[in-house]
């Protein structure tokens, strides 16, 4: 099983200015869905959500593209 938080945490932290305050958390709900929560320097969130959500969709679908082989599900948030 992948590490997903880990895979999102990589590739938000190449995005960011502040790559120090860059916090992913993982945790399975009660669905047995992984969440994974992304957590940033308030003038960071900007550049994670990208021009019209594109850049957090794409590290969405890169999450779920990682969890298809396990047959998991995983939804990829922005706190």
């Amino acid at each position: 099983m992948p590490d997903y938080g880990s895979i999102v945490e990589y590739i938000v932290r190449r995005l960011v200015n502040h790559p120090d305050n860059v916090k992913v958390t993982s945790e399975y709900s009660e669905s047995g869905a992984v969440m994974v929560t992304i957590s940033t320097a308030p003038d960071d969130i900007g550049r994670v959500i990208g021009k019209r959500g594109a850049t957090i969709n794409a590290i969405r679908l890169v999450a779920k593209a990682a969890s298809v082989k396990p047959g998991e599900k995983v939804d990829v948030d922005l706190a």
